[in-house]
């Protein structure tokens, strides 16, 4: 009996050393599932969208050695009515106003500042996308039609075998992919713990195998689509997202801040979502693209690539939003209106008429309200009418 004893705790013993030792091995691990699992809790969601290579695996991009192109400052904006209710009620924690490249309003909420990096969440689509045109002008891809597969050869088998660089850039690939962020076990949340634990995305995509309807056919919203143009982007020309990104746009345009992005455990960007700038680079951004590309008197972006990828294009449905290539248009939107929308109230919107842009960022645990992105829409239209 005394020798079972002793055994049993000598196991018991084995058992707590093992844990321990686990523990520390999995150390960071850990921390970031437990950083996703409480990701947007009420009381940590702000802090959290201001300080993610706290939490994630980062990869930084220096904002180069040129100096800050600055945003001149213009005569402050009359905020419209319901404006500060609006701010109060979606949770924003910055808005930039932008009338003819200069400043008319800029404020900061919920105890952030100007020079927190924020979280772009699926803004970041429509950056990679101007990398896309970008690497296209330059010969590194020779057509949209290609199948994504000659670029990035591992998705031969998937659910992506089939599908064009048009395709994924229209969120028009046909594959399936739950993008429920409330659900656990969905896709979207299932790749959010693939971050966390350090995994590969480019793994994550080459094992979905499902699809829904043939490419080209029909639009739906599918994240994953990004970082298969991310994966398209890297085969075509050997290189890093944020290698490129930094050299293509962001050392071009004189920000304010260096730039971060989340990666997966490989060090591959989190292209879909994962850059975080400065509200006021955001908006350097969406200025830059109401200018057609250009930028203090050099071409960024190709103009014809600007045009083309804020029109709508990709096959959506009769009176619904609509889409072009990783940008989004209202669905009465006029000529040269349309914006980058993130989950949790992130925007660029662009307005060329009437020579305004707006950066938004937001915490706003109810942007999946019914008529939530209707209402901030709305609202940057009103600040337009109002400059």
């Amino acid at each position: 009996m005394r020798s079972l004893l002793k055994w049993t705790l000598r196991a018991v013993a084995m058992l707590i050393l093992a844990a321990a030792v686990l523990g520390v091995w999995k150390r960071e691990e850990i921390t970031r599932l437990l950083a996703v699992n409480s990701l947007f809790a009420e009381e940590k969601i702000v802090g959290n969208f201001s300080a993610m290579d706290r939490l994630f695996l980062t990869t930084p991009m220096a904002r180069g050695d040129g100096p800050v192109s600055p945003l001149p400052a213009g005569p402050a904006m009359s905020p419209p009515e319901g404006m500060d209710d609006w701010i109060a009620e979606r949770a924003v924690t910055a808005l930039v106003v932008l009338k003819d490249g200069a400043i008319r309003h800029e404020s900061y909420h919920l105890d952030t500042t100007s020079m927190d990096r924020r979280i772009s969440w699926s803004v970041a689509k429509s950056y990679l996308s101007a990398l896309m045109g970008i690497v296209l002008e330059e010969g590194a891809i020779d057509s949209l039609d290609d199948p994504v597969t000659r670029y990035a050869p591992e998705l031969a088998g998937s659910a992506y075998d089939g599908a064009s660089i048009l395709n994924v850039l229209q969120m028009a690939s046909g594959v399936t992919f739950d993008e429920d962020y409330l659900d656990f076990n969905s896709d979207i949340n299932r790749m959010g713990r693939v971050l966390a634990l350090g995994q590969s995305m480019d793994g994550f995509a080459a094992g979905l195998t499902e699809t829904f309807v043939e490419p080209g056919r029909q639009w739906q919203y599918v994240s994953i689509d990004t970082h298969v143009i991310g994966m398209v982007i890297r085969g075509a020309t050997g290189r890093s997202i944020p290698d490129l990104m930094q050299e293509k746009l962001i050392a071009p345009m004189g920000l304010e801040a260096d730039p971060l992005y989340i990666t997966d455990g490989l060090g591959t960007a989190f292209v879909l979502g994962g850059l975080n700038l400065t509200t006021r680079d955001y908006a350097r951004f969406g200025q830059m693209f109401l200018q057609m590309g250009e930028w203090n008197g050099q071409q960024i972006v190709p103009i014809d690539w600007v045009a083309a990828s804020t029109e709508p294009s990709a096959p959506t449905a009769p009176g619904a939003e609509q889409y072009g290539l990783q940008w989004w248009m209202a669905p009465d939107a006029p000529a040269g209106e349309y914006y980058a929308r993130g989950i949790y109230g992130q925007y660029i919107y662009v307005n060329r008429a009437k020579g305004v842009v707006i950066a938004a960022n937001g915490a706003d645990r109810g942007f999946r309200t019914p008529g939530a992105n209707q209402q901030n829409i709305a609202m940057f239209r009103r600040i337009a009418d109002a400059m």
